[in-house]
């Protein structure tokens, strides 16, 4: 099921900040910038983060005369919902606008009493993995920390509409983009939706994952912000790993499993190792061997993900005899490994599907977006 939702049309917001991205600490001394006390910048945060309001006027417990100075200098600026599709297992869709006319996807995985968002980091992907369909558009940029947040924002006010009851519990920054190649900004938005005036969301349920910027991998172990970590690995040597991820040409699994290996992993968490299986190329029974050596003392778990097809990558998934046999392969050597089974693979949903250019058509044009949120 396909629903298209029209966007309004362009704004110019000029340099007008958007309060979606800022820091508690900077929303309040933006209220001190218009000559009012902490405690209405603490407002106009809880406004923004717990209320979820798409503008400055919806803010009804600030003195009108502020709601006023505020609107000449912030916005509360939002993704426009392009359109939502609908899986026949459930799972949504949803093409999303950015003020500047960039599309972006975000996806909405329901499990039972859990539902799992996934979001989006970036405009495109600069890394190239070659069997991802995102790599195939290129980076256009790095989205903002309010834009990440929003993706979030969207799916709540969607699933209240749509189904009262149901809540994201869960988010994984496995979307559109390179989580650590936008490193302050993602940085940025899990303080935001992890703060307790704000959406609240605990730690350990959200996971961002990384295809190895170790650089940036280590610095993430020294923040005072912990999520779950994911590491596309995809390859149990060297060789394969140059071949279908060149990020390995500048850190190579060595150097990767090295960061993991210093990662200050709290207690009772455990790594997870994301291996997507391509037919013929990493999915033998020595590939397994090997991942099993590779992992060997990492507290780890492993995401076995046949790949998902799509007409920009020239591999098969591998036949449900062969992944089976993987995976006997790896439990056999010790290593706790799961399958990931398809979701939203008949709306390129999937992982490795998002923004394939065979659906290029259905964005819609360049230059819309939600009418200005804060004016």
């Amino acid at each position: 099921m396909v629903i298209a939702c029209v966007p309004n049309p362009a704004d110019t917001s000029g340099d007008l900040r958007d309060l979606r991205s800022l820091s508690l600490d900077e929303t309040v001394a933006l209220a001190k910038e218009l000559g009012a006390p902490k405690f209405r910048g603490e407002q106009i945060w809880r406004w923004v983060h717990g209320q979820m309001v798409d503008s400055i006027d919806e803010m009804t417990n600030l003195p009108k005369e502020l709601r006023a100075r505020l609107a000449e200098v912030a916005t509360v600026d939002t993704l426009a919902v392009a359109e939502i599709q609908t899986s026949r297992d459930g799972t949504r869709k949803l093409r999303l606008v950015t003020r500047d006319g960039k599309s972006i996807e975000s996806v909405i995985i329901p499990d039972g009493d859990k539902t799992t968002q996934c979001i989006s980091s970036q405009v495109g992907c600069a890394i190239d993995c070659q069997f991802c369909a995102t790599a195939k558009l290129g980076l256009s940029r790095n989205l903002t920390p309010g834009e990440i947040v929003d993706q979030v924002y969207r799916a709540r006010k969607l699933l209240g509409e749509l189904e009262p009851g149901r809540r994201i519990t869960n988010l994984v920054y496995m979307g559109m983009g390179e989580p650590l190649h936008n490193y302050d900004n993602v940085l940025a938005s899990l303080r935001i939706l992890t703060h307790d005036l704000g959406a609240g969301m605990s730690q350990r349920r959200i996971t961002v994952s990384t295809a190895g910027m170790v650089p940036r991998l280590e610095k993430l172990g020294r923040e005072d912000i912990r999520p779950n970590l994911a590491i596309s690995l995809n390859a149990s040597n060297d060789a394969t790993r140059d071949q279908v991820m060149p990020i390995n040409r500048k850190w190579n699994i060595e150097k990767l499993l090295g960061a993991i290996r210093d990662y200050p992993l709290e207690a009772r968490r455990r790594v997870t190792f994301e291996y997507v299986l391509l037919a013929g190329v990493n999915d033998s029974l020595a590939d397994a061997a090997r991942l099993a050596k590779l992992l060997r003392g990492i507290r780890c778990k492993v995401n076995i993900i046949p790949w998902n097809p799509h007409p920009e990558a020239p591999y098969q998934r591998p036949s449900p005899e062969a992944i089976d046999a993987f995976q006997n392969e790896c439990k056999r050597l010790g290593m706790p490994t799961y399958l990931r089974t398809p979701r939203g693979d008949d709306i390129d949903a999937a992982c490795g599907q998002l923004a394939n250019r065979s659906n290029a058509e259905q964005l819609i044009p360049l230059g819309t977006r939600p009418s200005p949120g804060g004016r």
